[in-house]
């Protein structure tokens, strides 16, 4: 401690020192002066000492000057020089780049001279290994991107976790799934998932360990015939999705169980779909059972009195005729209810009509059969369908037309009919029986060499349609009819936004992360999660009644600034903006209007920064004002904080500047979108990185080393 404040006051302690040596000196010359005098002599010299006690003074302060002039000349010239040059020096093993300023006396000028050749020495030797690296290093980066392309282009939702359920892998697939129904929230980045968070927050923890106790079942008890252990649940989320989930298990290289991956599928609509239809079947059994009892009863009525008047035949056989008609259209909702729950459940490509048209006529035709469409077709047609199987299917039709009906003309039809579409196929000729049909729809259809025979019936449900053959427009004509999905026609391909480079989706060195319960204070600091934020403000005083009006954030996981993973939103304040903080920030009135409270935004910006440590530039500033909202939005950020403003002094205690513009120009960061509160949450963020290895060097390696070298600083003691 001692030595500490010392070396923070080397001028003052110095020039004291000489001070009280001269001092000492000169009093020791007149000492010894005085003590050869005659004994009159030397009361004539002290009386003489203090009447010109005043000159003394002046001529010891003049004295006190000189010496500080000096010392300063001597300090410049050679001890500050000298430090900043060891800071310098430092520095560079973070930002090769860097150069240092000439300055003090000839002989440190020559010596930073030399330093500045070194280091142009080391930075381009630094630039060969850095190339060399690269290129021992291109094929794993080459491997490592195409999982990343595949990860976040697949289909299939997948997380990755650790065997604490710490999220090491997720697609954007997957971070859709979790996040559905969160539209009505602010566009801010309250993420649900995210690398390093707990898959706990948005899967039930009970269901995840009940799953990895059945794969460590199957592992103890390999002779249960799995092949691989595998287990699967279905989860609710808390947005009340309904997700299918998959586990499988991850190893280590000594076939140890250090993680799983979970692949999960939304269930939510054929869930509804499965109890609407259990509902719908239900309904019409009741209903039709009714309906088909009034017909009965009327039909035996009039079977039991054959003699009965013509009015009241007429009155009987109307009750048939309306009851048939009710039956036909409660037979009609539910096949339009069916087509609404099936639209979306099969894998189906949207197809416009036209084109299927179109492949059927290339598939059916031949020499021997005349295949055409009708003039009436509905080209606007938009179809759900699966159109290999689906031609096939009716190619297959077609032939057994041909060569046991006989028919060598097929007309096809398409036309809307509510929110079903039919597909006619006529000819002429009688229609198929019910028994001939129902033999044709039941036989196996081979649709590949490899694949599993279906019938032409269950290709037919498959596509979400049924089927049916009765007389077509004219008595001459037989009609078999498919009734098909209707699709709403796309007006431009639905292609994502383009993004810059590839998300950080995936992380493997997350495996070897602290456990949840080590103690923080003790973990390294690049073992740590951070949230890196900032915020813009009213004013400058929260006290006073200045407000947060932008906050941005941003995730270090692992080392790794994760850009993608960021908050970035405005707040309405209560009160109006100053024009000199518009000035400086650039946010108005117009931007803000219509933005969340700050009793909406912190909560979620709270989530976002749950279980890391918090890094800001001057935080003490940034805390003050989230401090002040805590009573209002019933948020508390209770979790450590670091300063780079006071870890900057830590590691350059004699330079004079420790603005973020100053520390980013040592550091060689780049600093972009100043005075937001996400662009400089962003240069906080790769200051702090570069900060490390710094720390590392003045022998500061844990959280709790951090903060204690930044609380004996001085810009510690600012109170806001």
């Amino acid at each position: 401690m001692i030595r500490k404040w010392l070396s923070g006051h080397r001028f003052g302690v110095t020039l004291a020192l000489l001070f009280l040596v001269q001092l000492f000196l000169v009093g020791a010359i007149l000492l010894s002066l005085a003590v050869d005098l005659p004994e009159a002599q030397r009361a004539w010299l002290g009386a003489l000492l203090l009447q010109r006690g005043a000159l003394w003074i002046a001529l010891a302060s003049l004295l006190l000057f000189a010496l500080g002039f000096g010392l300063k000349a001597l300090f410049d010239a050679y001890p500050t020089p000298l430090a900043r040059l060891a800071e310098d020096a430092v520095l560079l093993a973070a930002n090769p780049g860097h150069r240092i300023a000439p300055q003090g006396a000839r002989e440190v000028r020559i010596l930073i001279d030399k330093v500045n050749l070194l280091a142009a020495s080391h930075q381009a030797l630094h630039g060969d290994v850095q190339e060399k690296i690269e290129l021992a290093n291109r094929a794993l980066a080459e491997e490592k991107n195409r999982l990343a392309a595949l990860m976040a282009e697949l289909a299939l939702s997948v997380l990755v976790c650790n065997i604490e359920g710490r999220i090491l892998l997720y697609n954007d697939s997957a971070r859709q799934l979790l996040e559905a129904g969160r539209g009505n929230a602010p566009a801010a980045g309250s993420a649900a998932i995210g690398l390093g968070r707990s898959v706990f927050g948005v899967i039930e923890r009970g269901l995840i360990l009940h799953a990895l106790e059945q794969i460590q079942h199957q592992l103890r008890e390999p002779g249960d015939g799995v092949a691989r252990p595998v287990s699967g649940f279905v989860a609710t989320l808390s947005q009340g999705q309904i997700v299918r989930a998959h586990m499988v298990p991850v190893f280590d290289s000594a076939h140890a169980l250090n993680g799983f991956v979970l692949t999960l599928e939304d269930i939510t609509r054929n869930v509804e779909a499965d109890s609407r239809r259990d509902a719908l079947l239900q309904s019409l059994t009741q209903d039709a059972r009714a309906t088909l009892a009034n017909i009965r009863t009327a039909v035996e009525t009039i079977q039991t009195f054959p003699e009965m008047s013509g009015a009241k035949r007429t009155q009987l056989t109307g009750i048939i005729d309306d009851e048939s008609k009710r039956l036909v259209c409660q037979i009609g909702r539910a096949v339009d209810q069916r087509g609404a729950d099936m639209d979306g459940h099969q894998e189906l490509e949207e197809m416009r009509g036209a084109d299927l048209l179109a492949l059927l006529l290339r598939r059916i035709g031949s020499p021997t059969l005349s295949v055409a469409t009708s003039d009436t077709v509905d080209a606007t047609l938009w179809l759900k369908v699966d159109s290999y199987a689906l031609t096939q299917a009716l190619a297959y039709l077609a032939q057994r037309l041909a060569t046991e009906a006989g028919v060598t003309e097929l007309c096809f039809g398409l036309y809307r009919a509510g929110r079903l579409a039919h597909l006619d196929l006529t000819w002429r000729g009688a229609p198929l029986t019910a028994d001939t049909l129902r033999v044709w729809e039941n036989a196996p259809l081979q649709i590949s060499a490899t694949g599993t025979a279906l019938s032409l019936g269950a290709l037919i449900a498959r596509q979400g349609g049924e089927a049916v053959c009765s007389h077509g427009p004219s008595p001459d004509v037989a009609r078999y009819r498919l009734m098909l999905l209707l699709s709403e026609p796309r007006s431009a391909l639905d292609i994502p936004p383009a993004q810059e480079g590839r998300p950080e989706f995936y992380d493997f060195d997350l495996f070897h992360q602290p456990g949840q319960n080590t103690e923080i204070d003790q973990c390294r600091l690049s073992q740590l999660n951070y949230t890196v934020f900032d915020t813009e403000t009213t004013g400058l005083e929260p006290a006073a009644g200045d407000e947060i009006i932008s906050i941005g954030a941003l995730r270090i996981v692992n080392g790794r600034l994760l850009q993608r993973e960021s908050f970035d939103q405005l707040i309405r304040p209560r009160g109006a903006l100053s024009a000199e903080s518009i000035a400086i920030h650039g946010i108005t009135h117009a931007m803000l209007n219509g933005q969340p409270s700050i009793e909406t935004v912190l909560p979620q910006f709270h989530r976002f920064a749950a279980d890391t440590v918090l890094v800001a530039h001057n935080a003490a500033f940034d805390m003050k004002f989230l401090q002040m909202v805590e009573e209002r939005t019933g948020t508390a950020f209770t979790q450590p904080v670091l300063d780079t403003l006071l870890l900057s002094q830590v590691i350059h205690p004699n330079q004079a500047e420790h603005t973020l513009e100053a520390i980013a120009s040592r550091l060689g960061v780049a600093i972009i979108g100043r005075h937001t509160a996400l662009g400089d949450a962003i240069v906080t963020g790769e200051i702090f990185l570069k900060m490390t290895p710094l720390l590392a060097e003045k022998g500061i390696f844990t959280l709790k080393d951090a903060r204690d070298a930044a609380q004996q600083t001085l810009y510690a003691r600012i109170r806001y």
